[in-house]
């Protein structure tokens, strides 16, 4: 009996004191729901909650019943005070209106207006009005027929907001050139950025091309106005440039014409700028006609047929823009994407990229050999149409190079495949006899390695040759109509172009068959993947949209870097700057030819303003022009200025060696840091610098001919 008793009380002080702690849980609970302000009102009815709650705490709980009920009763008034706060979420800042000629959207650092008569659209910030100019007759394009956005006889607007916008979404039906589709125009609005989104619902009828938003109206008349282009290095082109650059058609993105998918205007100092946030099927036209006006918009492609997923541009306002603060803004979007991968994570992935950090370029090649079908073949003097430079030659030449003073140096190959450059591929093994085989190749490697000098090798996979002995048809691109691209431009002649889905596999195993051979390569440039325009296929079997186009290519920049290889392609597109280190030029646009001539515009260096630090970008050191140099300018103060690795050839002389030598130690000091800012010096724009994240200042007077860091 006296143990069942000692039991029972065990019992009930055991319960008891489980009760305490789980009330005192409730006290904390309580204390911390008195920390939820609400408005100033309701301060009588918070208090009284809390006094109510206070009591029935200390009146405490015996069992789970009671303590059930005193937790609900916490539970309901803690829903009062959320739903009460004075501090809770929120849509997002804005509003939106209709009135009978406009729809209108604001919020406190935007407001659009959108015209329901030809869809115009106005932005105001404080300080400037942009404004879009209208729809036309030629909106988007189906069936190869010409169709205005003003057709649709069926447009319902709705407001669209959430937490972190304030919008409206078009819907347009009912267009009698185009019965089956369906557009869907959204606009948004966040701080100062508005986001313009475009789907369409298509069924028999498919659009080939979509053009909206429209350009935005550029007064020629307005002081200080320019448009930013990041056509290959970058542009600053004046309103009233005198110069012509017309691209009605469009140039899409991820080419030398857009390396970086975005463009701006600047207008007394204000800005917008439009960034592309679905680039692999889009692009822009441009207009600039003699004296301007400088008007740009986007242009968006089919992809595999049809739109088939939504297209997006993002437009920035900036009360105090420049070029500069544009080119950050994107950084900030690549960095925010992960197109941005920096140098130095770069070297820690593969520790051979430091072999290439401030080291001078030397671009050399074995074999070149022109067909009668190649357009550069040489009808005149026969005979050049065959130019040979054996392996061993062209070791004794660097050689010669290293006791001339070029302590480091990366060499790129060209022209060791069985026909030599540009043939026969993507069958480009055996190594070609004439120029040493594959023993010769092997030797070469060791010469490079010996002189601590990185050796790599040019490869394509990209042009299909009739004479590779794998051609086939099937694997070459086909456009919608059934039809196979060809051409007959460079050495092997004919060819086609082979999809990309083949050409991860064809990389392995060219690869594979360079180490059964012992040749040892310390990097790769697979040619024009980072610079031509993004292929789509429509082969039965396997067709290929442009975004599978680019992973593939992606895809094959790794499987060279899983190899512990530098790889590196033609030009800077960023797409393919996260797999790879290093391109082999990204010079200034010229109105002659895509590298030479008189510029377009003011020439700046918006790419490297984004990812200097990103990537690796020689530069040749000529005095007068050329390559991608402004003519009358130094090729020399250009990589300078840009901190860029210099070109140098296999017969420098000891001062040019030694010149070289000057310019790849400012590359190999400043290869990590980041372009902070670009500059003109003075109103004649021939003496300008550049600013890196170190302090470090490039001043570079074109007139003198003379550089300074400071």
């Amino acid at each position: 009996m006296k143990t069942m008793l000692m039991l029972i009380f065990v019992c009930i002080a055991t319960e008891a004191s489980e009760f305490e702690s789980r009330i005192e849980t409730l006290k904390f609970h309580l204390d911390r729901l008195g920390a939820i302000a609400v408005t100033e009102d309701l301060h009588g009815e918070k208090k009284a909650r809390l006094d109510s709650l206070a009591e029935a705490i200390q009146e405490g709980a015996s069992d789970e019943v009671s303590f059930d009920r005193l937790y609900l009763k916490m539970d309901e008034a803690r829903e009062w005070f959320l739903t009460h706060a004075a501090n809770q979420p929120r849509l997002s800042d804005g509003s939106f209106e209709e009135t009978e000629e406009l729809w209108i959207l604001s919020n406190s650092h935007l407001k659009a207006t959108w015209s329901r008569d030809d869809f115009a659209i106005r932005f105001e910030t404080e300080g400037a009005v942009w404004d879009f100019v209208p729809c036309g007759t030629a909106d988007f394009r189906i069936d190869e027929t010409d169709v205005s956005l003003l057709d649709a006889t069926q447009i319902e607007v709705k407001e669209l907001r959430n937490g972190y916008s304030t919008g409206m979404l078009a819907t347009l039906s009912g267009f009698s050139k185009a019965e089956d589709v369906k557009l869907f125009l959204g606009l948004y609005l966040n701080g100062a950025e508005a986001l313009f989104e475009i789907s369409a619902t298509e069924d028999e009828e498919k659009i080939e091309s979509l053009d909206w938003p429209k350009a935005i109206r550029i007064h020629e008349d307005e002081e200080e106005t320019y448009t930013v282009l990041p056509y290959m290095q970058g542009a600053l082109i004046a309103s009233d440039w005198e110069g012509e650059f017309v691209r009605e058609d469009g140039r899409p993105f991820q080419t030398r014409y857009f390396y970086m998918p975005w463009w701006g205007h600047l207008q007394d100092g204000h800005g917008v700028q439009a960034i592309s946030e679905t680039p692999y099927d889009g692009g822009a036209r441009i207009h600039h006609p003699a004296g301007g006006p400088t008007r740009i918009s986007p242009l968006w492609y089919s992809s595999l047929g049809g739109l088939r997923y939504s297209r997006r541009v993002r437009y920035v306002f900036d009360e105090e823009a420049t070029y500069v603060s544009m080119a950050k803004r994107y950084r900030r979007y690549a960095k925010e994407t992960g197109l941005f991968v920096s140098l130095r994570e770069k070297r820690i992935r593969n520790p051979e990229v430091d072999e290439v950090i401030g080291k001078p370029v030397i671009h050399t090649g074995a074999l070149y050999h022109f067909v009668p079908k190649s357009s550069y073949y040489n009808k005149e003097r026969i005979e050049e149409n065959h130019n040979l430079t054996t392996f061993d030659q062209i070791g004794e030449r660097l050689s010669g190079l290293k006791k001339r003073g070029l302590e480091d140096a990366y060499v790129h190959l060209d022209g060791w495949g069985y026909r030599g450059y540009d043939s026969a591929h993507p069958d480009s093994v055996p190594v070609g006899e004439e120029q040493g085989g594959w023993a010769g190749l092997s030797n070469l490697s060791r010469t490079c390695k010996n002189l601590g000098y990185l050796f790599a090798i040019h490869d394509n996979y990209r042009d299909f040759y009739w004479n590779a002995v794998s051609f086939d048809e099937r694997f070459a691109l086909r456009k919608e109509d059934g039809s196979i691209p060809q051409s007959s431009t460079w050495c092997g002649g004919d060819q086609s172009l082979l999809s990309a889905r083949f050409a991860p596999e064809y990389v392995r195993g060219n690869h594979d068959r360079f180490a059964e051979h012992g040749v040892e390569l310390g990097g790769a440039y697979l040619d024009v993947f980072a610079v031509a325009d993004l292929d789509e296929s429509f082969q039965e079997a396997h067709p290929m949209s442009r975004e599978e186009c680019a992973q593939f290519r992606l895809e094959s920049f790794h499987l060279l870097g899983a190899r512990g290889y530098v790889v590196s392609s033609e030009e800077p597109v960023d797409y393919a700057l996260p797999a790879i280190s290093l391109v082999h030029h990204g010079p200034y646009p010229s109105q002659d030819a895509p590298r030479n001539g008189n510029p377009i515009g003011i020439p700046i260096p918006l790419f490297n303003l984004v990812y200097h630090d990103a990537v690796l970008l020689p530069w040749n050191l000529s005095e007068n022009g050329g390559g991608g140099i402004p003519e009358g300018e130094s090729g020399r103060l250009h990589c300078a200025l840009n901190a860029g690795l210099p070109y140098v050839s296999l017969g420098a002389s000891e001062e040019e060696v030694q010149k070289v030598q000057e310019i790849a130690a400012l590359a190999r000091r400043l290869a990590f840091e980041e372009m902070i800012n670009h500059e003109f010096v003075d109103d004649s724009k021939r003496k300008q610098r550049t600013t890196y994240s170190d302090g470090t200042q490039v001043t570079v007077d074109f007139e003198s001919g003379e550089y300074w860091v400071e």
